[in-house]
Protein backbone atom coordinates (compact mmCIF):
# COMPACT_ATOMS: atom_id res chain seq x y z
CA UNK A 1 0.00 0.00 0.00
CA UNK A 2 1.29 3.31 -0.78
CA UNK A 3 1.41 6.55 1.64
CA UNK A 4 -0.78 8.07 -0.57
CA UNK A 5 -3.17 5.61 -0.67
CA UNK A 6 -3.24 4.89 3.34
CA UNK A 7 -5.70 6.95 5.34
CA UNK A 8 -4.23 9.51 7.96
CA UNK A 9 -2.65 7.09 10.70
CA UNK A 10 -4.16 8.21 13.88
CA UNK A 11 -0.52 7.80 15.99
CA UNK A 12 2.62 6.82 13.29
CA UNK A 13 4.75 6.64 16.49
CA UNK A 14 3.16 4.56 18.50
CA UNK A 15 3.58 1.33 20.43
CA UNK A 16 4.07 -1.92 17.81
CA UNK A 17 2.23 -5.34 18.32
CA UNK A 18 3.97 -7.90 16.43
CA UNK A 19 1.90 -11.16 16.14
CA UNK A 20 2.34 -14.36 14.90
CA UNK A 21 0.21 -13.98 11.88
CA UNK A 22 -0.47 -17.32 10.93
CA UNK A 23 -1.70 -18.29 14.17
CA UNK A 24 -5.52 -18.01 14.96
CA UNK A 25 -4.90 -17.68 18.94
CA UNK A 26 -2.68 -14.18 17.81
CA UNK A 27 -4.86 -12.98 15.00
CA UNK A 28 -7.44 -12.92 17.60
CA UNK A 29 -5.63 -11.15 20.01
CA UNK A 30 -5.16 -8.39 17.51
CA UNK A 31 -9.19 -8.36 16.97
CA UNK A 32 -9.70 -7.93 20.38
CA UNK A 33 -7.35 -5.13 21.18
CA UNK A 34 -8.17 -3.25 18.13
CA UNK A 35 -11.83 -2.07 19.24
CA UNK A 36 -10.20 -1.50 22.51
CA UNK A 37 -7.97 0.82 21.62
CA UNK A 38 -10.45 3.48 20.49
CA UNK A 39 -7.22 6.38 20.79
CA UNK A 40 -5.66 3.68 18.18
CA UNK A 41 -2.90 3.94 20.09
CA UNK A 42 -1.05 0.44 19.17
CA UNK A 43 -0.29 -0.32 15.03
CA UNK A 44 0.21 -4.28 14.11
CA UNK A 45 2.99 -6.10 12.09
CA UNK A 46 2.87 -9.60 11.69
CA UNK A 47 6.11 -11.27 12.73
CA UNK A 48 6.50 -13.24 9.32
CA UNK A 49 6.22 -9.77 7.37
CA UNK A 50 9.01 -7.80 6.25
CA UNK A 51 8.13 -4.97 8.07
CA UNK A 52 7.67 -7.27 11.29
CA UNK A 53 11.32 -8.99 10.52
CA UNK A 54 13.01 -5.82 10.01
CA UNK A 55 11.43 -4.49 13.49
CA UNK A 56 13.04 -7.53 15.07
CA UNK A 57 16.42 -7.09 13.63
CA UNK A 58 16.30 -3.66 14.61
CA UNK A 59 15.86 -4.23 18.08
CA UNK A 60 18.09 -7.21 18.48
CA UNK A 61 14.99 -9.79 19.60
CA UNK A 62 16.68 -13.38 19.18
CA UNK A 63 15.51 -15.82 17.02
CA UNK A 64 17.21 -18.65 18.56
CA UNK A 65 18.25 -19.07 22.29
CA UNK A 66 15.88 -20.51 25.36
CA UNK A 67 12.17 -20.58 24.43
CA UNK A 68 12.70 -19.83 20.97
CA UNK A 69 11.71 -22.53 18.28
CA UNK A 70 13.77 -24.46 16.54
CA UNK A 71 15.13 -23.18 13.30
CA UNK A 72 13.98 -25.86 11.58
CA UNK A 73 10.61 -25.49 12.49
CA UNK A 74 10.32 -21.73 10.91
CA UNK A 75 8.63 -20.27 13.49
CA UNK A 76 8.90 -16.70 15.15
CA UNK A 77 10.60 -16.78 18.31
CA UNK A 78 7.05 -15.67 20.48
CA UNK A 79 3.80 -15.56 19.72
CA UNK A 80 3.46 -11.37 20.98
CA UNK A 81 5.87 -8.86 21.18
CA UNK A 82 5.51 -5.63 22.11
CA UNK A 83 7.69 -2.68 20.80
CA UNK A 84 6.98 0.80 22.47
CA UNK A 85 8.69 3.47 24.65
CA UNK A 86 12.10 1.90 23.27
CA UNK A 87 12.17 -1.10 24.73
CA UNK A 88 10.67 -4.80 23.68
CA UNK A 89 8.66 -6.72 25.68
CA UNK A 90 7.54 -10.34 25.60
CA UNK A 91 5.68 -13.23 26.37
CA UNK A 92 3.33 -11.75 29.36
CA UNK A 93 5.32 -9.02 29.83
CA UNK A 94 4.04 -7.68 26.12
CA UNK A 95 0.19 -9.05 26.66
CA UNK A 96 -0.17 -7.18 30.25
CA UNK A 97 1.27 -3.70 28.78
CA UNK A 98 -0.84 -3.57 25.71
CA UNK A 99 -3.90 -4.46 28.33
CA UNK A 100 -2.40 -1.89 30.45
CA UNK A 101 -3.12 0.33 27.00
CA UNK A 102 -6.52 -0.44 26.34
CA UNK A 103 -9.97 1.47 27.08
CA UNK A 104 -12.19 0.51 29.77
CA UNK A 105 -11.25 -2.10 32.44
CA UNK A 106 -8.52 -3.63 31.13
CA UNK A 107 -5.46 -2.18 32.08
CA UNK A 108 -6.12 -3.30 35.80
CA UNK A 109 -4.65 -5.93 34.57
CA UNK A 110 -1.11 -4.20 34.93
CA UNK A 111 -1.05 -5.08 38.44
CA UNK A 112 0.23 -8.82 37.71
CA UNK A 113 3.29 -7.14 36.45
CA UNK A 114 4.33 -7.16 39.92
CA UNK A 115 4.69 -10.60 39.58
CA UNK A 116 8.03 -11.51 38.08
CA UNK A 117 8.20 -12.38 34.67
CA UNK A 118 9.63 -16.03 35.29
CA UNK A 119 6.32 -17.44 36.83
CA UNK A 120 4.21 -15.31 34.55
CA UNK A 121 5.54 -16.27 31.52
CA UNK A 122 4.93 -20.28 32.46
CA UNK A 123 1.47 -20.19 31.84
CA UNK A 124 2.01 -17.59 28.96
CA UNK A 125 4.92 -20.20 27.56
CA UNK A 126 2.21 -23.38 27.57
CA UNK A 127 -0.23 -21.89 25.95
CA UNK A 128 2.08 -20.62 23.22
CA UNK A 129 3.70 -24.27 22.61
CA UNK A 130 -0.20 -25.39 22.31
CA UNK A 131 -1.91 -22.54 20.41
CA UNK A 132 -1.62 -24.04 16.62
CA UNK A 133 -3.24 -27.64 18.09
CA UNK A 134 -5.62 -25.71 20.29
CA UNK A 135 -6.75 -22.50 18.14
CA UNK A 136 -5.51 -23.63 14.64
CA UNK A 137 -3.66 -21.80 12.07
CA UNK A 138 -3.30 -19.87 8.75
CA UNK A 139 -1.95 -20.51 5.70
CA UNK A 140 -1.18 -17.04 5.24
CA UNK A 141 -1.87 -13.66 7.80
CA UNK A 142 -5.28 -12.51 6.57
CA UNK A 143 -5.83 -8.29 6.21
CA UNK A 144 -7.65 -6.41 8.05
CA UNK A 145 -10.75 -4.80 6.52
CA UNK A 146 -10.00 -1.15 4.94
CA UNK A 147 -11.16 1.17 8.19
CA UNK A 148 -8.69 -1.35 10.42
CA UNK A 149 -5.70 -1.80 7.66
CA UNK A 150 -4.14 1.75 8.52
CA UNK A 151 -2.85 0.27 11.84
CA UNK A 152 -1.28 -2.70 9.88
CA UNK A 153 3.04 -1.75 8.93
CA UNK A 154 4.05 -2.63 5.80
CA UNK A 155 7.92 -2.88 4.67
CA UNK A 156 7.37 0.19 2.98
CA UNK A 157 7.13 2.23 6.55
CA UNK A 158 9.77 0.33 8.78
CA UNK A 159 12.96 0.77 7.11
Amino acid sequence: MTDAARPADPNPEGPIVLFDGVCNLCAGAVRFIIPRDRRGRFRFAPLQSDAGRRILAGKGVETSGPGAPPPETGEPPASLILVADGRTYTRSGAALRIAAGLDGGWPVLAVFLVIPAPLRDLAYRFVARNRYRWFGRKSVCELPPTEESRRFLDASEYP
